[in-house]
């Protein structure tokens, strides 16, 4: 056994890969009219009128400037942790710690930013975006290691790396980093060269869109158009074909890893610096695991993550105006959100299964 074999190289890594990647627009639009079609039957059951509820979910999602401002505000950080999240599946890599790695690129981040609060923001800002990349990508980096050379899960080590993250951000916050002016957990505020510029005035939005655009758009033409795009593919539709291929597997999957991580990294700066100010214990609801299914309704494409980090933004903020307006559970936009990309699995494993019926008989 090489230090890359592991039972992920097998049969079911392939399928994975497969039903993450197999899919057409038609099924992913006709799946998400099924989850608010459903979510239609919840909102009825929850005694509310449902034009007036997905009326007001659209309103609160683009309603107003400020309204596609928090739509957007939203969406930076679940794009940026899933094209990093997207890449990996497409490498056949399974990162579920991007919630770690962007809460240490958060920390990274801020400590840079308090270090070189007199300067510039022409230098901090870059020097805090260098921080939360290396940080997060030095994070995801500890369970490629182990994968290339122990052959160790990468689903199992991400996950109890995102643990590891948590107590020590915790720690740094309670400890070392702390704003020794106040009693929370968390650290002094940014100055103001460290804070991510507003593009629009009078409204929350800020530069981070930019840089999630950015890496949308480079992680697309990466796949697309460059070699080791395609190397990073062939890698993870088939890593045993690979290797005799001549492939850098080892390289291409701790690459891999490494960008996902600085990905997920540079969404804990923006978070920072665009939308708290601060480095904060609870910077993320949860984004490095809701990315997860970004990435999932996005089919491992950077441009179709990047749409789907949009529709899962303005289902955040519409429903929360949703519950509050209507009365209407925030929950019932989870279960369409969630519901969505079980519907696309269940449509790319049918397909699937209904491919392999054929082959099965002419054996």
């Amino acid at each position: 056994m090489t230090a890359l074999t592991s039972p992920l190289d097998g049969g079911w890594r392939r399928y994975a890969v497969r039903l993450l990647t197999r899919s057409d627009l038609a099924s992913s639009f006709g799946a998400i009219v099924i989850a608010l079609l459903v979510g239609a039957v919840l909102i009825l059951a929850a005694g509310a009128d449902v034009v007036t509820a997905y009326r007001t979910l659209w309103t609160g999602a683009f309603g107003s400037p400020q309204n596609v401002a928090n739509t957007l505000v939203e969406t930076v950080p679940l794009a940026l942790v899933g094209v990093g999240v997207a890449l990996s599946f497409r490498a056949g890599l399974f990162n579920i710690g991007a919630e770690g790695q962007l809460l240490l690129g958060g920390v990274a981040a801020a400590l840079a930013g308090l270090a070189l609060g007199g300067a510039p923001m022409p230098v901090v800002l870059p020097a805090m975006m260098a921080a939360g990349i290396l940080a997060g990508a030095a994070w995801a980096s500890v369970a490629a290691l182990l994968r290339v050379h122990l052959g160790t899960n990468e689903v199992l080590s991400t996950i109890m790396l995102n643990y590891i993250a948590v107590f020590l951000v915790d720690y740094l916050l309670n400890g070392p980093a702390r704003d020794p002016a106040s009693p929370l957990a968390r650290t002094a505020a940014l100055p103001p060269s460290a804070i991510l510029p507003v593009l629009v005035p009078h409204t929350t939005l800020h530069a981070g869109i930019l840089v999630a655009v950015a890496a949308a758009a480079i992680g697309q033409l990466y796949l697309s158009r460059h070699v080791w795009g395609l190397r990073l593919a062939a890698t993870g539709l088939n890593p045993a074909a690979a290797r005799n291929a001549g492939l850098p597997v080892r390289r291409i999957l701790l690459s891999t890893l490494a960008v996902s991580g600085a990905l997920a990294g540079l969404a804990g700066m923006c978070q920072v610096s665009g939308v708290q100010g601060r480095m904060i214990t609870n910077l993320s609801p949860g984004y490095g695991y809701t990315a997860i299914v970004v990435a999932l309704l996005g089919r491992s494409s950077p441009a179709g993550t990047l749409v789907a980090a949009l529709f899962f933004g303005a289902l955040t903020v519409g429903g929360a105006a949703m519950e509050t307006g209507v009365g209407v559970p925030a929950s019932v936009v989870t279960i369409i959100q969630y519901l969505v990309v079980l519907l696309l699995v269940a449509h790319s494993a049918l397909r699937l299964v209904r491919g392999a019926a054929p082959r099965a008989q002419e054996v």
